[in-house]
């Protein structure tokens, strides 16, 4: 009886310990980003953005059949693309990157300007519009640029091709073609 009480106050105590430490967790979820050099962006999403990464904005491509030209290249020798899939990829891929790049040095520039008009405790009504439709407008294009390299990744390639890229991406061997819809 006396291991099982001790037991029982063990777990007591563990339990409230982990509980304390989620409540206080969940209460302070921004604890520490207050040091962040840009408040809105960490120091992996300002590395993307310079490096032209996609940082999942391109998703709705990738999840639904289109792939990007960079994990294609990745995967080029299992995929099997011919010697003109890869030119054409690897000449995506560059282009991708120029144009991706300056438009992700812009958007860190639009956030830190926004960072510094709050830091600064200067920001106007006016002045948050104009720097959220700006940010915006940057997010849009940004997100444009890499969805366009899917569509354009995804016409050089044969549907055996998608299929085996989703295969090899762990998504599965679900239909990659867009479902059409009956109308009655």
């Amino acid at each position: 009886m006396k291991n099982t009480l001790s037991i029982a106050a063990c777990t007591v105590a563990i339990l409230t310990a982990l509980s304390a430490t989620a409540i206080s967790q969940s209460s302070q979820p921004y604890s520490g980003m207050q040091s962040r050099p840009i408040k809105a962006l960490s120091d992996q999403q300002v590395a993307d953005l310079k490096a032209g990464r996609g940082m999942g904005l391109a998703l709705a491509a990738e999840l639904n059949g289109y792939p990007g030209p960079s994990h294609l290249l990745e995967l080029s020798d299992r995929l099997g693309l011919t010697s003109d899939q890869h030119s054409a990829l690897k000449e995506m891929f560059d282009a991708m990157k120029a144009e991706t790049i300056p438009i992700g040095e812009n958007l860190i520039v639009q956030e830190q300007r926004l960072d510094r008009l709050f830091a600064e405790k200067t920001v106007s009504a006016e002045q948050l519009k104009d720097a959220t439709k700006d940010i915006g407008e940057t997010q849009a294009r940004l997100r444009n640029a890499h969805l366009s390299y899917h569509l354009q990744a995804r016409a050089i390639l044969q549907p055996s091709q998608i299929r085996q890229y989703a295969e090899l991406r762990g998504y599965g061997a679900e239909r990659q073609e867009p479902t059409r819809h009956k109308h009655h």
